[in-house]
């Protein structure tokens, strides 16, 4: 494939992730009123858990008016901040009156235009008001711009929107009907892990599922279709018994975010080390999804996250109608389990490292974007802008999920360093060029988060949730508030340490308490065998009461009591990043000579 085509693909994928990323935009933050709803609907409506006339009565004006009001000022919000929200809203009230259904596809049309409409007038007619009148003509330009959109709405984009809410409607109840809703999992598995989950969940199937439970059947099908978390467990345990090197040990603990905690983006890069695992999902999915049409089961509202906890919340009440959804998962598990265990029983390569296989995907779509670029250009890119960074963002689709993940680790090894910086997540729509800003966003957002926001650091990482980045981060912010140097380069920092001529004659091993083995980006596997050996070593010579660990640069402790085992390239960041621990310089970390002298100082 040529490079035109490449870039054509790639230019088709980012625009749909933009569009989808809008449309969530607008779900999302809005999500808790949606989960509000749906708790409502099945306690209190009369087939719910604790039916209650005068409660169930806030079922219908919530669907009709409190859900689709929100997703327009949040639409028209995201455009023109309040003021374009306001008018979002009156233009999305103009659709609700003048249809019969819930509105939310209208909604999602009418909030942007309104905040488009208000955002351009403004642009035009600021500039000509005269000193004393702007309040009054920002006022009124809002309300009668927005009445002249609920009037557009009413008359126009409503009963259009209506009619193709219901062609659509029909048509998935036909699908449904006929027995082919599980094909749709051929294109919603391998799209979720493309990072179109929210654009196909909250754009399409969320809107038409509403639509269901506000009828009769007071439940849809719709709503467990990409949020069933049966597919992402089995692959995840096939790795648990069938994986090799990290991304075995690493799955267990992937398997309980994601299933419990609702966070499917942790095993899409399980899926991407290894592309045949596509057919695992799908199958999967598929099956999932045929359970589920078997039983005639569906869920009251959206479950976010896509936890097994928020699915069973969501449940509508009834036996069947428990052994319907949980059947559904299981058979999702299981039959994505064994067709993963047969893939990677048959597979007999040796790269089954994940950090090294999302390095490897993070390399090739950097080399087809024409900017390969390391994590140690990062470094150097935040340690040039960093005295002016106060503050840390991680940006995704959503602004929930992986990045919130993100930040928490991140956050946690701020904490750690001693920084004072806040680490916060966000949708990429609500980014705002502010200075003192760092955005973390993953490969694929990159383009767009530098859009938004051109006079911040960026940062991109493959994925939120397991990125040496991090690490780069912290140590580069580290070195700053070490030095207080605003000029630093790879030339003098090699010339400070090439000069330091660090040895074991310069350590002081009274004081040493703790041994530090660092891994180098993704070298993980030099570290942790050489403290393994290390360690050994010391026991042998009955040292005992020494800590040997193996960490990354940004989990010193800054003392003197740490010994700092390091390659040559890692200890010019601790020599910037710490001022009080000590520093042996090895050319291998898995076995060196000076390993015997060091543990013969303190015979």
């Amino acid at each position: 494939m040529d490079n035109s085509s490449k870039k054509e693909k790639a230019s088709i994928k980012n625009s749909m992730q933009k569009f989808g990323s809008k449309l969530s935009g607008m779900v999302m933050p809005n999500i808790g009123a949606f989960i509000a709803w749906g708790l409502i609907t099945a306690l209190f409506m009369d087939t719910g858990w604790l039916p209650n006339a005068n409660l169930a009565k806030m079922i219908t004006p919530m669907v009709t008016y409190l859900l689709p009001l929100l997703i327009g000022f949040t639409g028209g919000s995201v455009i023109d901040d309040h003021r374009g929200g306001v008018v979002g809203a009156i233009a999305t009230m103009g659709v609700i009156v003048g249809s019969n259904i819930p509105m939310f596809i209208g909604a999602m049309i009418m909030g942007p235009l309104g905040g488009w409409s208000i955002k351009k007038f403004d642009e035009w007619v600021q500039p000509k008001t005269k000193q004393g009148f702007e309040m009054l003509v920002n006022n009124f330009s809002a309300g009668i711009l927005g009445m002249i959109l609920a009037i557009i709405g009413f008359f126009g984009i409503g009963p259009v929107v209506a009619g193709l809410s219901a062609a659509l409607a029909k048509g998935v109840d036909w699908i449904i009907s006929v027995h082919l809703l599980p094909l749709a999992n051929v294109f919603i598995e391998p799209a979720k892990i493309l990072f179109l989950n929210n654009a196909i969940n909250q754009g399409i199937l969320t809107p038409l599922g509403i639509q269901q439970a506000a009828g009769s059947a007071g439940k849809s099908i719709l709503f467990l279709l990409e949020p069933n978390p049966g597919p992402g467990l089995g692959v995840l345990l096939a790795f648990m018994f069938f994986g090799k090197g990290t991304a075995k040990s690493s799955a267990s603990g992937a398997a309980i975010i994601h299933f419990f905690g609702g966070i499917h983006e942790i095993y899409f890069p399980y899926v991407l080390m290894k592309p045949a695992l596509f057919l695992s999902v799908i199958a999967g999915g598929v099956s999932g999804t045929f359970m589920f049409s078997l039983f005639d089961v569906g869920l009251k509202a959206s479950p976010s996250p896509g936890s097994i906890i928020s699915i069973l919340l969501m449940t509508p009440k009834g036996i069947n109608n428990y052994v319907g959804v949980l059947s559904g998962v299981i058979v999702a598990t299981v039959v994505s389990f064994l067709v993963s265990a047969f893939i990677l029983k048959r597979d007999n390569s040796d790269e089954d490292d994940i950090e090294t296989a999302q390095n490897k995907v993070s390399n090739m779509k950097s080399e087809a974007k024409g900017q390969l670029s390391s994590s140690q250009d990062d470094a150097k890119n935040i340690m040039t802008s960093s005295s002016e960074v106060d503050h840390i963002i991680f940006a995704c689709d959503a602004g929930m999920g992986s990045s919130a993940m993100g930040a928490s680790l991140l956050r946690d090894k701020v904490k750690k360093s001693g920084l004072n910086l806040s680490v916060t997540n966000t949708a990429i729509n609500n980014l705002k060029d502010e200075p003192g800003l760092l955005v973390v966003t993953q490969d694929e957002l990159a383009d767009r988060a530098l859009q938004k926001t051109p006079s911040a650091v960026h940062v991109q990482v493959e994925n939120f949730l397991s990125s040496p980045k991090y690490d780069e981060i912290v140590a580069a912010l580290k070195a700053k508030e070490v030095t207080g140097n605003d000029s630093l380069s790879d030339e003098n920092i090699s010339e400070e340490i090439n000069n330091e001529n660090i040895s074991l004659q310069n350590i002081d091993t009274n004081v040493i308490r703790t041994i530090d083995f660092i891994h180098h980006d993704q070298n993980v596997g030099s570290a942790t065998m050489g403290r393994s050996l290390f360690k050994e070593k010391m026991n042998k010579s009955g040292l005992s009461d020494i800590m040997v660990k193996h960490v990354s640069v940004g989990e010193i402790d800054d003392d003197q009591s740490v010994l700092v085992i390091a390659s040559k390239e890692t200890s010019k960041r601790i020599k910037l990043s710490f001022k009080n621990v000590q520093v042996l310089v090895v050319d291998n970390l898995v076995d060196n000579p000076e390993y015997d002298k060091l543990i013969s100082e303190w015979k």
